[in-house]
């Protein structure tokens, strides 16, 4: 575990489990938003700042989470990679894994890049939240979306591209500041699941008033 100072935060008493979490920036959002968080990845992630499992996510237990979280990777479906290489030669996980997560019972969240063949109950970028950043990821949920409106995106001049030769702004702007540049590569701003994280909690408590 990382020995970084965690921001301030009010613990909500419920527990996410972040699949393929990377070095963490989405479970950043989940803490900030009141979550325990517990991540897991196949990969050493000596940065990520919670309690970590090396692991795999389509095996890893589900008990005990009051919801879950899957970035399964992206590679099959970016534009990206077409352009690199071939999408082929990246398996698709994230079809077995949304099985999984709709078999278990449990609350759940996907994000994934927007070409991915994802429900997009919130589409979110970092110019919506006052970032500096250029950075749309898809969201599916268990509860099909809803709750609070976000601005549009606004792509305005000065807004960040990301560029390899300017990684280190860049995850400095996403508020991934505990990443080096090589993590940062695959982050997304904590800010995204913050928000997301809190419009599970105002649905949760609404169905339960």
């Amino acid at each position: 575990m990382s020995a970084m100072v965690l921001p301030f935060r009010r613990p909500n008493g419920l527990r996410v489990l972040d699949l393929c979490c990377g070095a963490g920036g989405l479970s950043m959002g989940y803490y900030l938003a009141g979550f325990d968080v517990v991540g897991v990845d196949n990969r050493p992630q000596p940065r990520y700042p919670f309690t970590f499992h090396q692991a795999d996510a389509l095996t890893f237990p589900l008990d005990g989470f009051d919801l879950v979280h899957a970035s399964w990777p992206c590679q099959h479906f970016a534009r990206v990679t077409a352009w690199r290489g071939s999408q082929d030669d990246h398996p698709d996980l994230l079809t077995p894994g949304r099985d999984r997560l709709q078999a278990s019972g449990i609350p759940w969240v996907i994000e994934n890049v927007p070409e991915a063949p994802l429900r997009p109950d919130y589409l979110l970028c970092g110019s919506q939240f006052g970032l500096r950043v250029r950075r749309h990821r898809s969201f599916e949920t268990s509860w099909g979306g809803g709750g609070d409106l976000v601005p549009p995106c606004w792509h305005h001049k000065g807004l960040l591209a990301f560029e390899h030769k300017g990684e280190r702004a860049y995850a400095d702007a996403m508020g991934c500041t505990w990443m080096n540049n090589l993590e940062a590569r695959q982050a997304v701003p904590p800010a995204y699941t913050q928000w997301i994280g809190q419009q599970f909690l105002t649905l949760e408590r609404s169905a339960a008033a």
